[in-house]
């Protein structure tokens, strides 16, 4: 395995910079554009093959492109943000929906926070071969629904055709393929509250919570709902880079502790 990047970002530019001549020179004032571009043999060696470096530089761009507040992050903090989501296999700020680069004035640094997206988390759940169906619903006040808990657990929902009224709760269910099944019930208010306590990214503008708040609320009840499922070491590894900002890059970005951000004190800025 190569070793890491364990400095920071301006070390590793200022020992590049003194490389023989020849090769390409790093300097502190590029861009993280022109930085994915000249770090591309040591980004190659951490991607997945799927994934070539030119795709990879393309997210990138497109990311920015989408969420120009990112420009302002520390490099490190974005280009391990995007590591985490080329290892996934998962598309990074995109209408699909599978993952997202949130910028954050952590600590008074703006930084890069990955965040896996609903979409992303039901792809991941779905590449375990015991897995048979993962899926959430809304449930509005004129919907018909009912649930029990208990050794005969029980959930049914129908959908009102029209007028369906306003957000009443949130489901998320796993059935396996030997008919095994769990499901996990919130109320609005109880997703609201656990987003409030466990995303500092609820209230900005910059998060899917502001962009896309029923996906993230049924990201939310699946990942409550998977935690009685079987489910693999590397759905595990997945989830435990959710919602983290890191600052080193390597060929396994799971390997690398991450800072959560529930304490950051973040301010928002505009883009």
């Amino acid at each position: 395995m190569a070793p890491r990047a364990t400095n920071s970002v301006k070390e590793e530019l200022a020992k590049k910079a003194e490389t023989t001549a020849g090769e390409t020179k790093l300097k502190k004032s590029m861009s993280i554009a022109d930085l994915i571009k000249a770090m591309t043999p040591e980004i190659k060696k951490a991607l997945p093959e799927v994934i070539t470096p030119e795709r990879f530089t393309r997210m990138a761009l497109s990311a920015l492109n989408t969420t120009p507040k990112l420009q302002e992050c520390t490099q490190m903090s974005f280009l391990a943000a995007l590591m985490n989501a080329a290892q996934l296999g998962l598309e990074p700020n995109t209408p699909l929906g599978q993952a997202y680069l949130i910028p954050y004035n952590n600590k008074q640094v703006m930084e890069c926070q990955f965040q896996i997206g609903y979409k992303g988390l039901i792809d991941l759940a779905y590449r375990n071969p015991q897995m048979q169906i993962v899926s959430a619903q809304t449930v509005y006040e004129n919907d018909e629904f009912e649930y029990e808990l208990g050794l005969n657990p029980k959930l049914e929902h129908r959908p009102a055709l029209t007028d369906r009224g306003e957000i009443r709760l949130f489901y998320g269910l796993f059935k396996l393929v030997n008919g095994g099944f769990g499901f996990e019930v919130m109320s609005k208010e109880a997703v609201d509250a656990y987003a409030k306590e466990y995303s500092k990214s609820f209230d900005s503008s910059f998060s899917p919570w502001k962009t896309n708040y029923e996906a993230m609320a049924k990201k939310t009840v699946i990942k409550q709902a998977l935690k009685y499922a079987p489910v693999r070491a590397d759905f595990r590894r997945a989830l435990s880079a959710d919602e983290t900002i890191k600052n080193e890059i390597g060929e396994e970005m799971s390997d690398i502790q991450g800072e959560n951000i529930f304490d950051a004190d973040y301010t928002e800025q505009s883009a």
